[in-house]
């Protein structure tokens, strides 16, 4: 079963975030998120148990002659436990997903502040210029290649011509 005090964690970060919405500063976001993430732990842990309880129950049912009853009755019992567990964490999720939707608006926000800026857009003209001056000089570097490769055989018979000894 959940505790009192997860039950008033999650109710009090369900009404906080539908007050606040997107107006709370990033850190103060960040924090929250991760509350929440620690009271997703508890709750995982408390699934967890759960699933052992009902695990254990399901073993001692083979020792009884009523299996299919008994089974019937422990998978019941889980279900009571297991359930609440859920609508929690489908809650936490859902406040957990707009947290990080709006993490993540912020941070793109910046990003796009970020590479609209001055500095930002001189500095990707000059990678530019200076790709473009390196596709020009390897460009000229390859066809230089190909004239001496061309002119190989021409400068191999001067050489031979011009270092003849009688």
């Amino acid at each position: 079963m959940l505790s009192i005090r997860s039950k008033i964690l999650i109710s009090i970060f369900l009404f906080v975030t539908s007050l606040s919405g997107v107006a709370l500063a990033t850190p103060a976001e960040e924090a929250e998120v991760e509350q929440l993430d620690k009271i997703e732990q508890e709750l995982e842990l408390q699934r967890e148990w759960a699933k052992f309880r009902w695990g254990k129950a399901s073993s001692e049912c083979y020792q009884n002659y009523w299996v299919n009853s008994c089974l019937r009755s422990a998978r019941a019992d889980y279900r009571k436990e297991i359930d609440p567990i859920r609508e929690q964490e489908v809650a936490l999720h859902e406040v957990q997903r707009k947290l990080r939707e709006s993490l993540k608006t912020q941070e793109d926000a910046k990003r796009a502040a970020e590479r609209a800026s001055p500095e930002k857009v001189a500095e990707r003209a000059a990678n530019q210029r200076e790709f473009e001056q390196k596709q020009k000089d390897a460009a000229a570097r390859a066809a230089d290649l190909e004239q001496r490769r061309k002119d190989a055989p021409k400068r191999a018979q001067e050489n031979k011509a011009g270092t003849q000894l009688d």
